[in-house]
């Protein structure tokens, strides 16, 4: 008789990551979303900034001995800025002013922790965002799609017509690289597609 599989528990309220599991025919058996600070350090570059916040919430999650948390983070950094979720339609206009007509990128870092043993990665992918005009940007706040999206937009929504190109990992930018994240889940005996 072979042990059960652990029990998968999604450290995220996300409905995208949820949205993205499913695509590799994974359902978690909890949705568990921590609640931890996510402050910036002073001077804090957009990479380590990313990492630390998705250890840091696989941490936070109390989960039991069969059970893996899966927790990630995305972050949008224009050079070393990091430009996290806006505050309000304000701040959500002078991201898309700062990122029109210029390339940005966008880190997802994904944490799996079983037991004793956490791992971690983070992808970055480069994103080119077209020049928008202050009717575009205005049409796109109306919309209300820029809240809670870190960097003020997101790809898979209404912004994806200002985004002609992207190098890297798609689904990193939508909020989890699905092939790093079946990786790091299968070292723990949970496999993407399988039947339970």
């Amino acid at each position: 008789m072979t042990a059960s599989p652990p029990r998968l528990i999604l450290g995220s309220g996300s409905p995208r990551r949820l949205e993205l599991l499913a695509q590799i025919g994974l359902t978690p058996d909890d949705i568990r979303p921590p609640d931890i600070d996510e402050t910036p350090r002073k001077a804090e570059l957009p990479r380590p900034y990313c990492l630390r916040m998705a250890t840091e919430k696989a941490v936070a999650v109390e989960i039991g001995d069969n059970e893996v948390v899966l927790t990630a983070d995305t972050t949008v950094a224009r050079g070393r800025t990091i430009l996290g979720k806006p505050a309000d339609a304000d701040e959500a206009r002078a991201f898309l002013r700062s990122l029109s007509g210029r390339r940005h990128t966008v880190v997802t870092a994904v944490a799996v922790r079983y037991r004793d043993t956490m791992r971690a990665r983070d992808v970055v992918t480069a994103v080119r965002m077209k020049r928008l005009t202050e009717a575009e940007i205005e049409g796109y706040i109306a919309t209300g799609d820029w809240q809670g999206k870190a960097g003020g937009y997101a790809i898979q929504g209404p912004a994806s017509v200002f985004i002609p190109w992207i190098s890297g990992s798609f689904s990193a930018v939508v909020g989890l690289p699905l092939a790093e994240t079946a990786a790091l889940l299968s070292a723990t005996g949970i496999s993407p597609f399988e039947a339970p």
